[in-house]
């Protein structure tokens, strides 16, 4: 085989990592280079590929290290079997290109996973030693995402916590019967126990700089994982309770979901077609009530339809409010911020605003208008001291009343 440009193997690589949605960068310590010491920041702006949850752009330098792989996982595009074409980079290389997109400005850190090529432990030695060589031989200060193989001894792993940011471990599908289906060469209990081990580690880490002012640091911005939606039977309830239980467990920062993408070549077990990109959306939006709205895993799965999936033409936190409306309406003036919450229409912010305010005076209805995007769907669940909604929170048709209008897009629209 001729041997392939640095840019074809970006070109093959870069493409191939687009499937892993887990490459946020918000959490980590923050460190520059100001003073003349190091290169790179973990706060810089640049062409950004991600978002923070604080709303920053993140750019970040995401690739394969090769996308040659032993294993023949059916839903993944680069396993063994695929009819794809393949690439691989030395560590050396993609020291190179971070250190040379970094001074252009095009990013401000890296987000670096692989295939398993010869075996979990020699990746993962591959994958370290290009973190290695960043923040020993050139001092980079900047943001570092290590993809970490469950099947690589532990030590190695840890290893990859003392120079990453992140370290993520994918638990791949939300079920142990579709991981042992579709990817017959990964054990649910050994993803599992490598991301108790990262936990471990996290808190010995943890424990010990609160000692020793100078203990080294391990995975700052913590561990994250990723779940295929749709790749086989699960249910949003399926996988609501499987993210629940990941947070629970392994305290992780992020769960991450990313549709099931038809890929060439695909095996027969897959289905034929992707599930609709609202899915992903509305379990982002589930994982949000849960994480900063007070929801049980139990109250979410509430919301679900008969099939056990989230209703995809209104949020969840919509659709719980609707199969429980002898909660409502709320009085803005006199609710917990909890029951607050529980309000469609109503974000953190606004509730925070709406307790501050009655302080001072009681709110009328104009007051929560200034607050919210859309009055129209708060109205129906609260009271002020100059609105109550009567019969409208009992209408049966509220549904179709508060789900978004669809708009058919004229095809040769000017």
């Amino acid at each position: 085989m001729a041997s392939q440009t640095i840019l074809q193997k970006l070109e093959i690589l870069a493409d191939a990592a687009k499937y892993d949605a887990s490459c946020a960068s918000s959490g980590t310590a923050k460190k520059n280079s100001l003073g003349g010491k190091g290169i790179g920041s973990t706060e810089g702006m640049g062409i950004c590929h991600a978002y923070a949850p604080d709303g920053r752009c993140i750019s970040l330098l995401k690739i394969l290290l090769t996308n040659h792989c032993v294993f023949d996982c059916h839903y993944c595009v680069n396993r063994k079997s695929s009819n794809v074409a393949r690439a691989r980079f030395t560590p050396q290389e993609v020291v190179d290109l971070t250190l040379a997109f970094y001074r252009r400005n095009y990013i401000e850190g890296l987000f670096l996973s692989s295939g398993i090529v010869k075996s979990s432990n020699h990746t993962m030695e591959q994958i370290v030693e290009v973190a290695r060589i960043l923040r020993e031989e050139h001092d980079f200060r900047g943001y570092i995402h290590l993809k970490t193989i469950p099947e690589a001894d532990a030590e190695i792993v840890h290893q990859a916590g003392l120079y990453a940011d992140r370290v993520s471990i994918n638990v791949e599908l939300p079920t142990d019967s579709g991981l042992t289906r579709l990817a017959p060469d990964k054990d649910a209990r050994q993803i599992e126990g490598a991301m108790g081990k990262v936990k471990a580690d996290l808190v010995e880490a943890k424990d010990a700089r609160k000692r020793f002012r100078h203990a080294p640091r391990f995975a700052p911005a913590g561990q994250s994982t990723q779940m295929i939606v749709g790749a086989d039977t699960a249910s949003d309830a399926d996988i609501v309770g499987k993210a629940s239980r990941l947070y629970d467990n392994f305290r992780l920062r992020r769960v991450y979901y990313s549709a099931f993408s038809p890929i060439p070549d695909a095996s027969a077990v897959l289905p034929l077609k992707r599930p609709p990109l609202i899915r992903e959306h509305r379990l982002y939006q589930s994982d949000w009530l849960m994480r900063f709205y007070g929801y049980k895993p139990t109250e979410v799965m509430q919301a679900t339809e008969a099939d056990g999936n989230l209703p995809l033409d209104i949020d969840p936190k919509l659709a719980w409010a609707l199969k429980f409306r002898e909660q409502f309406p709320l009085d803005v003036n006199r609710a917990s911020r909890e029951q607050l919450l529980r309000v469609p229409g109503l974000g953190v912010k606004a509730v925070n605003k709406i307790i501050a305010s009655r302080r001072h005076r009681n709110l009328r209805l104009d007051d929560v208008a200034l607050l919210t995007q859309s009055i129209t769907k708060v109205r129906p669940f609260i009271c002020t001291v100059d609105w109550r909604p009567i019969t409208l929170t009992d209408r049966a048709d509220l549904r179709s009343l508060l789900a978004p209008k669809t708009e058919q897009l004229e095809l040769f629209a000017a």
